[in-house]
Protein backbone atom coordinates (compact mmCIF):
# COMPACT_ATOMS: atom_id res chain seq x y z
CA UNK A 1 0.00 0.00 0.00
CA UNK A 2 1.26 3.84 -0.42
CA UNK A 3 2.67 5.82 1.99
CA UNK A 4 3.81 9.02 1.80
CA UNK A 5 6.25 10.97 4.05
CA UNK A 6 5.61 15.01 4.23
CA UNK A 7 6.91 16.11 7.31
CA UNK A 8 11.14 16.85 8.03
CA UNK A 9 11.75 13.24 10.43
CA UNK A 10 13.44 15.33 13.25
CA UNK A 11 14.26 18.82 14.35
CA UNK A 12 17.76 19.34 15.39
CA UNK A 13 19.55 22.13 17.56
CA UNK A 14 23.48 22.12 17.94
CA UNK A 15 25.10 22.88 21.00
CA UNK A 16 28.37 23.64 22.22
CA UNK A 17 29.51 21.20 24.69
CA UNK A 18 30.26 17.32 23.81
CA UNK A 19 26.91 16.00 24.75
CA UNK A 20 24.10 14.85 22.63
CA UNK A 21 20.34 14.62 23.78
CA UNK A 22 18.32 11.72 21.80
CA UNK A 23 14.85 11.59 21.75
CA UNK A 24 13.68 9.27 19.59
CA UNK A 25 9.88 8.69 20.51
CA UNK A 26 8.90 11.82 21.41
CA UNK A 27 7.12 12.12 18.12
CA UNK A 28 3.41 12.48 17.86
CA UNK A 29 3.35 13.23 13.89
CA UNK A 30 0.59 11.19 12.00
CA UNK A 31 0.58 11.09 8.54
CA UNK A 32 -3.09 11.24 7.47
CA UNK A 33 -2.96 7.77 5.61
CA UNK A 34 -2.14 6.23 9.00
CA UNK A 35 -4.20 8.22 11.24
CA UNK A 36 -7.23 6.84 8.92
CA UNK A 37 -6.37 3.38 9.79
CA UNK A 38 -5.63 3.73 13.88
CA UNK A 39 -8.08 2.09 16.39
CA UNK A 40 -9.66 4.48 18.53
CA UNK A 41 -6.86 3.85 21.42
CA UNK A 42 -4.13 4.11 19.17
CA UNK A 43 -5.42 7.32 18.15
CA UNK A 44 -4.65 8.74 21.48
CA UNK A 45 -0.80 7.99 20.95
CA UNK A 46 -0.99 6.15 24.60
CA UNK A 47 3.04 5.02 23.76
CA UNK A 48 4.66 8.53 23.11
CA UNK A 49 7.29 9.44 25.57
CA UNK A 50 5.84 12.88 26.47
CA UNK A 51 6.58 16.03 26.83
CA UNK A 52 10.27 15.12 27.09
CA UNK A 53 11.07 18.23 25.60
CA UNK A 54 9.93 20.52 28.50
CA UNK A 55 11.24 17.89 30.77
CA UNK A 56 14.32 18.40 29.42
CA UNK A 57 14.47 22.44 29.36
CA UNK A 58 17.77 22.50 30.71
CA UNK A 59 19.36 21.30 27.53
CA UNK A 60 19.76 24.39 25.95
CA UNK A 61 21.10 26.18 29.27
CA UNK A 62 23.80 23.37 29.69
CA UNK A 63 24.76 23.40 26.22
CA UNK A 64 23.85 20.13 24.80
CA UNK A 65 22.70 19.30 21.41
CA UNK A 66 19.10 17.90 21.47
CA UNK A 67 17.59 15.73 18.54
CA UNK A 68 13.83 14.68 18.27
CA UNK A 69 11.77 12.35 16.82
CA UNK A 70 8.82 14.20 15.21
CA UNK A 71 6.94 11.41 13.82
CA UNK A 72 5.37 8.72 16.72
CA UNK A 73 6.80 5.50 17.36
CA UNK A 74 3.67 3.91 15.44
CA UNK A 75 4.94 5.06 11.97
CA UNK A 76 8.31 3.75 13.29
CA UNK A 77 11.30 3.18 16.16
CA UNK A 78 13.67 4.65 16.07
CA UNK A 79 14.94 2.92 18.69
CA UNK A 80 14.86 -0.70 16.65
CA UNK A 81 17.10 -2.47 14.36
CA UNK A 82 16.45 -1.60 11.30
CA UNK A 83 16.15 -5.11 10.73
CA UNK A 84 13.17 -5.57 12.98
CA UNK A 85 15.77 -7.95 15.39
CA UNK A 86 14.11 -8.28 18.68
CA UNK A 87 15.96 -6.11 21.33
CA UNK A 88 15.39 -8.51 24.43
CA UNK A 89 15.51 -12.26 22.64
CA UNK A 90 12.79 -14.05 24.77
CA UNK A 91 11.15 -11.41 26.15
CA UNK A 92 7.61 -9.62 24.63
CA UNK A 93 8.68 -6.20 22.91
CA UNK A 94 7.26 -3.91 20.08
CA UNK A 95 8.38 -4.32 16.66
CA UNK A 96 10.18 -1.94 14.35
CA UNK A 97 6.89 -0.88 12.56
CA UNK A 98 4.61 -1.87 15.59
CA UNK A 99 1.27 -3.56 15.29
CA UNK A 100 0.16 -3.39 19.00
CA UNK A 101 0.23 -1.13 21.44
CA UNK A 102 2.27 -1.58 25.08
CA UNK A 103 -1.62 -2.71 26.26
CA UNK A 104 -1.22 -5.81 23.78
CA UNK A 105 -4.29 -4.44 21.48
CA UNK A 106 -4.63 -3.52 18.05
CA UNK A 107 -3.16 -0.54 16.54
CA UNK A 108 -4.83 -1.03 13.41
CA UNK A 109 -8.50 -1.32 12.79
CA UNK A 110 -8.93 -4.89 11.44
CA UNK A 111 -5.58 -5.49 12.04
CA UNK A 112 -4.83 -4.21 8.12
CA UNK A 113 -0.81 -3.48 9.24
CA UNK A 114 1.92 -2.50 7.28
CA UNK A 115 3.46 -4.13 4.07
CA UNK A 116 7.38 -4.82 3.18
CA UNK A 117 6.66 -1.83 0.52
CA UNK A 118 5.41 0.48 3.05
CA UNK A 119 7.90 -0.52 6.20
CA UNK A 120 10.36 0.10 3.59
CA UNK A 121 9.61 3.52 2.82
CA UNK A 122 9.30 4.68 6.48
CA UNK A 123 12.50 3.07 7.18
CA UNK A 124 14.27 4.81 4.35
CA UNK A 125 12.66 8.55 4.82
CA UNK A 126 12.39 8.96 8.75
CA UNK A 127 14.66 5.76 10.38
CA UNK A 128 18.19 6.57 8.30
CA UNK A 129 17.87 10.03 8.22
CA UNK A 130 17.00 9.99 12.24
CA UNK A 131 19.87 7.68 12.50
CA UNK A 132 22.26 9.65 9.92
CA UNK A 133 21.72 12.76 11.92
CA UNK A 134 22.71 10.70 14.64
CA UNK A 135 26.41 9.65 13.86
CA UNK A 136 27.13 12.65 12.19
CA UNK A 137 26.80 15.07 15.26
CA UNK A 138 28.63 12.49 16.98
CA UNK A 139 31.31 12.41 14.88
CA UNK A 140 31.33 16.53 14.78
CA UNK A 141 31.48 16.31 18.63
CA UNK A 142 34.52 13.71 18.46
CA UNK A 143 36.27 15.76 16.32
CA UNK A 144 35.81 19.47 18.27
CA UNK A 145 35.87 18.15 21.36
CA UNK A 146 38.29 15.07 21.42
CA UNK A 147 34.84 12.47 23.17
CA UNK A 148 31.15 12.61 22.21
CA UNK A 149 28.52 11.41 24.88
CA UNK A 150 25.02 10.80 23.80
CA UNK A 151 22.19 10.44 26.82
CA UNK A 152 18.97 8.82 24.90
CA UNK A 153 15.85 10.22 27.16
CA UNK A 154 13.32 8.06 27.49
CA UNK A 155 9.98 7.75 29.43
CA UNK A 156 6.91 5.27 29.98
CA UNK A 157 4.28 4.54 32.47
CA UNK A 158 5.65 2.93 35.44
CA UNK A 159 3.47 -0.01 35.06
CA UNK A 160 3.15 -2.03 31.58
CA UNK A 161 2.40 -5.90 32.83
CA UNK A 162 2.71 -6.94 29.07
CA UNK A 163 6.37 -5.81 29.64
CA UNK A 164 7.24 -6.39 33.45
CA UNK A 165 5.80 -7.26 36.90
CA UNK A 166 4.80 -4.36 39.13
CA UNK A 167 6.02 -0.71 39.06
CA UNK A 168 9.40 -0.24 37.41
CA UNK A 169 12.04 1.81 39.23
CA UNK A 170 11.61 5.94 38.38
CA UNK A 171 15.06 5.71 37.04
CA UNK A 172 16.28 3.20 34.38
CA UNK A 173 19.74 3.81 33.62
CA UNK A 174 20.84 1.37 30.89
CA UNK A 175 24.52 1.01 29.34
CA UNK A 176 24.06 -2.14 27.36
CA UNK A 177 25.42 -4.20 30.23
CA UNK A 178 28.72 -1.84 30.48
CA UNK A 179 29.27 -2.29 26.44
CA UNK A 180 28.22 1.79 25.57
CA UNK A 181 29.81 3.49 28.24
CA UNK A 182 32.58 3.61 30.70
CA UNK A 183 31.93 1.78 33.60
CA UNK A 184 33.10 4.65 35.77
CA UNK A 185 30.54 6.75 34.28
CA UNK A 186 27.93 4.39 34.55
CA UNK A 187 28.62 3.87 38.84
CA UNK A 188 28.88 7.96 38.82
CA UNK A 189 25.64 7.92 37.26
CA UNK A 190 24.44 5.44 39.16
CA UNK A 191 25.63 6.99 42.33
CA UNK A 192 23.53 10.14 41.29
CA UNK A 193 20.49 8.09 40.73
CA UNK A 194 20.74 6.20 44.12
CA UNK A 195 20.09 10.20 45.81
CA UNK A 196 17.75 11.19 43.97
CA UNK A 197 15.57 11.11 47.42
CA UNK A 198 11.72 10.37 46.53
CA UNK A 199 12.93 7.87 43.86
CA UNK A 200 14.45 4.32 43.16
CA UNK A 201 16.79 3.41 40.68
CA UNK A 202 18.53 0.85 38.46
CA UNK A 203 21.46 0.27 35.97
CA UNK A 204 21.12 -2.22 33.28
CA UNK A 205 17.66 -3.62 34.60
CA UNK A 206 14.85 -4.44 32.65
CA UNK A 207 15.94 -1.66 30.33
CA UNK A 208 19.90 -2.50 29.57
CA UNK A 209 19.05 -0.03 26.16
CA UNK A 210 18.14 -0.07 23.65
CA UNK A 211 19.59 -0.17 19.36
CA UNK A 212 20.42 3.67 19.47
CA UNK A 213 23.39 3.28 22.68
CA UNK A 214 24.01 -0.21 21.04
CA UNK A 215 25.18 0.63 17.74
CA UNK A 216 26.06 4.38 18.80
CA UNK A 217 27.49 3.81 22.20
CA UNK A 218 31.93 3.04 21.12
CA UNK A 219 33.44 3.82 24.56
CA UNK A 220 36.46 2.56 23.54
CA UNK A 221 36.60 5.25 20.44
CA UNK A 222 35.49 7.54 22.66
CA UNK A 223 31.94 7.22 22.09
CA UNK A 224 29.76 6.70 25.62
CA UNK A 225 26.22 6.39 25.47
CA UNK A 226 23.27 6.01 28.03
CA UNK A 227 20.21 5.31 27.92
CA UNK A 228 17.64 6.68 30.43
CA UNK A 229 14.05 5.21 30.81
CA UNK A 230 11.88 7.20 33.15
CA UNK A 231 8.78 6.38 34.86
CA UNK A 232 6.25 9.17 33.64
CA UNK A 233 4.27 9.15 37.09
CA UNK A 234 7.58 10.93 37.95
CA UNK A 235 6.16 13.92 36.23
CA UNK A 236 2.87 14.20 34.36
CA UNK A 237 -0.42 12.13 34.41
CA UNK A 238 0.16 8.31 32.66
CA UNK A 239 -3.42 8.17 31.74
CA UNK A 240 -5.35 10.34 29.41
CA UNK A 241 -5.14 13.28 28.45
CA UNK A 242 -1.11 12.73 29.19
CA UNK A 243 -0.90 16.39 30.98
CA UNK A 244 2.25 17.81 32.16
CA UNK A 245 2.95 18.17 35.88
CA UNK A 246 5.45 20.98 36.38
CA UNK A 247 5.51 20.93 40.44
CA UNK A 248 5.67 16.79 40.01
CA UNK A 249 8.40 17.39 37.18
CA UNK A 250 9.68 20.49 39.44
CA UNK A 251 11.14 17.46 41.65
CA UNK A 252 12.82 15.32 39.50
CA UNK A 253 14.62 17.96 37.14
CA UNK A 254 17.41 18.71 39.22
CA UNK A 255 18.40 14.92 39.54
CA UNK A 256 18.12 14.99 35.39
CA UNK A 257 20.65 18.54 35.80
CA UNK A 258 23.07 16.43 37.53
CA UNK A 259 23.12 13.84 35.43
CA UNK A 260 23.72 15.27 32.29
CA UNK A 261 26.58 17.52 34.31
CA UNK A 262 28.39 14.27 35.34
CA UNK A 263 28.07 13.32 31.58
CA UNK A 264 29.66 16.33 30.70
CA UNK A 265 31.93 16.66 33.64
CA UNK A 266 33.20 13.01 32.39
CA UNK A 267 33.74 14.91 28.70
CA UNK A 268 35.79 17.41 29.79
CA UNK A 269 37.98 16.08 32.27
CA UNK A 270 41.54 16.09 31.48
CA UNK A 271 43.28 12.37 30.51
Amino acid sequence: MSFTITEPPFRFRQGTRPLLISMPHVGTFVPPQLAARLTDEASHLPDTDWHLEQLYDIADAIGASVLVATHTRYVIDLNRSPEGASLYPGQRVTGLCPVDTFNDTPIYVNYVVPDEQEVAVRRNEIWHPYHAKLTEELTRLKAVHGIAMLWDAHSIRSEVPRFFDGKLPDLNLGTNNGMSCSTALAATLLDIARQAEGFTSVLNGRFTGGYIIRHHGRPEEGVHAVQLEMTQSSYMHEALPFDYLPEVAARVQPHLKHLLEAMLAFAETPR
